[in-house]
C-alpha cells in the first residue's frame, strides 16, 4: 500500500509540474497580450525556467540522496506552491518571471528525486521502463489538462484581462495536498546510500562529471537535448503559432495546443505496447522520421489563413488538427532514451545521472524556444517550425551512435556476468 501511495504522489507531482511548466507558452501569449511586451522578451520566461532548472541540477543533483529524495519533493512543492501564492496577490510580468525561476528551482529537485526513486521503486529494467513510461505519460496528461485549466480563467471578450492570474490558488491548493500525501507516505531511500554517498561540493560535482567518462552517456545527453530541444520549440510557441498564423483567439488557441499534449501522452500509453513487439531503436528512428514527414506535408496548409470572428472547433484550420499529431510520434524518444540510460547504471549513481539529464534537458528546451522566438519575429511561425527539421536531423545520427554503446555495455556487462560465474 505504502508502494502504491509513492508511486501516486509521484504521478501527482509530475502533473503539478507538467501543468506549470508547459504553460509557458500560454503565459508567454497571456503576457504579450496582458501587459504588452514583445515576443523576445516574452521568451525570457522560458530562460528564468529552464536556466535555472540547469544551474540547481548542477550543483544539488548528487547531494539529494543525502537530504533525502521524500524531503525533496516536499521542499519543491512548497517553493512553488508559495510561488503560485504570489501570482493572484501581485499580479505583473516581474512576478511571473519570479515563478518560472521557482518552478525551474523546484523542477530541478523533483525530477532528480522523482527520477531516482523509481529506481528504488522498480525492481528490473522492464519495470523501470514501464514506469517511466506511465509517469511520462502522466505528465502529458498534466500538460492536457493545464492547457484546459488555463484557458477557463481566459476572458473570451477581453484576453488581456489579468483575472487569469486567479488559476494559481488551483495550483497551490494541489501542491498543499501533495504535499501532505508525501508527509504521510514512506520511501526506503537505503539503496541510494549504498558504497557511500558524496559529503563534499567538490565529490558531488566530481561524481556527475566522471560519468562523462562513458561514451554512453554523452551520446545520451545529445539525444536528449535535441529531443527537447523540438520539443519546447512546439510546446512553448504552438499557442502563438495557432493565434497569430491560424487566426484562432487567445482561448482556442490554448485549446488547440492542448490536442499536442493529448497526442504525447496516448503516444506514451502505445509506446509501452508496441515496446513489446518492436525495439527501441526501430520505434525511435520510425518516429523521427514520421515527424519530418509530417512537418513538411502540413506546414503548407497553414499558409494564408484569413481570419473569421465564427471559428470554431469543427471548422477551424486543418494545420489546427494536424500539428499537434508530431505529438504521437515525439512521445517514446524522451522516456526510452531516459530509461535505457538509467537502468544501464548502479542505482547510487542515478541521482547524479538524473541531474545531467535535467541540465541537459533544460539547455535544449531554452534554446529551442530561444531560436523559434527569434525566427518567428524575423519571419513568421511557419518558418520559425521549419527550423525543427534540422534537429531531427542531427538526432537520427545521435540514436545511431547511443544503440552503439548500448549494445556495447551489454555485451561487457555479459561477458563480465561469464567471467564472474567461472
Amino acid at each position: 500500500m505504502n508502494r502504491i501511495r509513492m508511486i501516486v504522489a509521484l504521478a501527482l507531482i509530475y502533473m503539478i509540474f507538467a501543468i506549470l511548466l508547459n504553460s509557458v507558452g500560454t503565459v508567454i501569449l497571456q503576457s504579450i497580450a496582458t501587459f504588452g511586451i514583445d515576443k523576445p522578451a516574452a521568451s525570457a520566461l522560458e530562460r528564468y525556467k529552464d536556466l535555472t532548472i540547469a544551474f540547481t541540477s548542477f550543483l544539488v543533483a548528487s547531494f539529494l540522496p543525502m537530504f533525502g529524495y521524500r524531503r525533496s519533493m516536499m521542499l519543491a512543492l512548497a517553493i512553488v506552491g508559495g510561488a503560485c501564492v504570489l501570482m493572484p496577490l501581485y499580479p505583473s510580468f516581474p512576478t511571473t518571471r519570479l515563478l518560472f525561476a521557482c518552478v525551474g528551482f523546484s523542477f530541478a529537485l523533483a525530477k532528480v528525486a522523482v527520477y531516482s526513486s523509481i529506481g528504488l521503486l522498480t525492481a528490473d529494467r522492464t519495470a523501470h521502463s514501464r514506469l517511466t513510461n506511465t509517469i511520462e505519460g502522466l505528465f502529458m496528461l498534466g500538460v492536457l489538462a493545464g492547457n484546459w485549466i488555463f484557458s477557463a480563467y481566459i476572458n473570451p471578450a477581453n484576453p488581456g484581462d489579468p483575472a487569469w492570474f486567479n488559476v494559481y490558488w488551483l495550483l497551490a491548493g494541489a501542491c498543499a495536498l501533495t504535499i501532505a500525501l508525501l508527509a504521510t507516505s514512506a520511501l526506503d531511500e537505503s539503496a541510494a546510500h549504498a558504497h557511500g554517498h558524496n559529503d563534499s561540493f567538490s565529490d558531488a560535482i566530481m561524481e556527475m562529471l566522471r560519468l562523462f567518462v562513458r561514451p554512453l552517456v554523452y551520446v545520451f545527453l545529445a539525444s536528449a537535448f535535441l529531443y527537447v530541444l523540438i520539443e519546447q520549440s512546439f510546446g512553448t510557441w504552438l499557442p502563438t503559432f495557432n493565434n497569430e498564423i491560424l487566426k484562432l483567439p487567445n482561448a482556442m488557441s490554448i485549446q488547440f495546443a492542448s490536442i499536442l499534449a493529448g497526442m504525447t501522452a496516448l503516444g506514451r500509453i502505445l509506446a509501452g505496447v508496441v515496446l513489446k513487439r518492436v525495439r527501441w531503436y526501430t520505434l525511435l528512428n520510425a518516429c523521427v522520421l514520421g515527424m519530418g514527414v509530417l512537418v513538411v506535408v502540413v506546414l503548407p496548409l497553414a499558409r494564408g489563413v484569413v481570419a473569421r470572428p465564427d471559428v470554431g472547433w469543427f471548422d477551424a484550420p486543418r494545420a489546427a488538427y494536424l500539428i499537434p499529431l508530431l505529438g504521437l510520434l515525439m512521445a517514446p524518444i524522451y522516456p526510452v532514451i531516459n530509461s535505457v540510460a538509467l537502468s544501464s547504471l548502479p542505482k547510487p549513481m542515478h541521482a547524479a545521472m538524473t541531474g545531467l539529464i535535467v541540465v541537459f534537458s533544460a539547455l535544449g528546451g531554452t534554446l529551442g524556444s530561444y531560436i523559434t522566438a527569434r525566427v518567428f519575429a524575423s519571419f513568421d511561425g511557419i518558418h520559425a517550425f521549419y527550423f525543427s527539421l534540422l534537429p531531427m536531423s542531427l538526432i537520427l545520427l545521435t540514436l545511431f551512435f547511443f544503440k552503439r554503446e548500448t549494445d556495447r555495455a551489454g555485451a561487457d556487462a555479459t561477458a563480465a556476468i561469464r567471467l564472474a560465474a567461472k
